[in-house]
């Protein structure tokens, strides 16, 4: 006979959670109001081209940011990103032009490589293995991860500095451009300024392992690993979980996505230079953190990290748009960091209490 509830133990309805979710829902709404905001200043920021030039923009923070996603919703961080960016992108032009000689020429007759296959996947592996270095120094060491990478941030650009001599080479074929210059052109959509309109190629890359990202964390054994690890590593170390591989794991992952994004800027710019990726650091935890995901770790997803890129993005360009300076533009994007952070402790205070 089934035990009759207590009155005064019984559970009380909870009506609607309205911090919850607003907490939930906020940077979609936000992106709303932004696109409205900028399409009343300026008639041209919902143009095809325009909308089209913000997906090109945000697809290459965008790659590094679903990897940092990965990694923050165990309670890391990653702050060589933008220097880790620089050597895969400089290994990439390197086995492409077959020499590390500082071109500041076009051309590309000069010297020949190992072939675009072997250039991209170099990034890959160098990006990858660099990661796989960085999570292995925090786990085995018991090194902060915001130590280890903040001097990654120092040795992997002084790395990109002694292979590329100081200098860019750049001058790369068309087959190479493609990956980050690429279009596929949309033909029901009238060309503007004589530009053809089109689904950027390096917008495709973001979005196709974007749904990856989201399919393996929300539908797959690893990502409820990765999130029983940020929500607490202790009880997910005494449940038989592998803390330290799956640690190092998400390493090995922003590392893969940053070889990745390395490729494609330097394809996007026909350039690879040593000075490629300063700044993403900020730019790429602010999609993160504004999409929702934890800096404490355990909560968050890619969808939110999407939709935290295309913020940046819109704010960027719509701000570039009404001749706002880029000094204040890094201002607004670090208050808007400061701002999310506090809301998402406000959020969880109030589901506390």
């Amino acid at each position: 006979m089934a035990e009759a509830t207590h009155p005064a133990t019984a559970t009380p309805h909870k009506g609607l959670d309205v911090a919850k979710l607003i907490g939930q829902f906020a940077p979609l709404l936000f992106l709303i109001a932004l696109v409205i905001f900028f399409t009343l200043q300026n008639e041209r920021f919902l143009s095809p081209l325009n909308v089209f030039n913000i997906l090109r923009q945000v697809s290459i923070t965008g790659v590094i940011a679903l990897g940092m996603t990965f990694v923050i919703l165990t309670g890391g961080i990653d702050l060589s990103v933008g220097s880790v960016l620089a050597i895969s992108g400089m290994v990439a032009a390197i086995l492409f032009k077959g020499t590390n000689q500082n071109t500041l020429s076009l051309d590309t007759g000069q010297a020949i490589g190992l072939g675009l296959g072997t250039a991209a996947l170099g990034a890959l592996v160098v990006g990858t293995l660099v990661g796989l270095i960085q999570g292995l120094v925090i786990t085995r060491l018991g090194i902060p991860a915001f130590v280890v990478t903040l001097g990654g941030l120092t040795i992997w650009r002084g790395a990109t500095l002694i292979l590329s001599n100081g200098g860019p080479i750049s001058g790369f074929t068309e087959d190479y451009r493609y990956w980050g210059q690429g279009i596929i052109e949309l033909p029901f959509l009238t060309p503007e300024r004589g530009l053809p309109i089109g689904i950027p190629i390096p917008v495709i890359i973001f979005l196709g392992f974007a749904l990856l990202a989201h399919i393996v964390l929300r539908y797959t054994q690893y990502g409820r690993h990765i999130y029983a690890v940020g929500g607490n590593p202790e009880a997910a170390r005494l449940s038989g979980l592998n803390v330290q591989l799956l640690t190092v794991s998400v390493y090995v992952i922003v590392g893969f996505f940053c070889g990745l994004a390395g490729f494609m800027l330097s394809a996007r710019l026909n350039s690879s230079e040593a000075v490629a990726g300063m700044g993403y650091e900020l730019t790429v935890i602010a999609a993160v953190v504004i999409g929702g995901t934890s800096l404490f770790g355990g909560e968050g997803g890619i969808s939110g990290t999407v939709i935290g890129a295309l913020l940046i993005g819109v704010l960027i360009n719509g701000l570039a748009l009404l001749n706002v300076q880029s000094y204040v533009q890094q201002i607004i994007v670090g208050v808007i960091i400061i701002l999310a952070v506090a809301f998402d402790r406000f959020i969880k205070s109030r589901q506390q209490t």
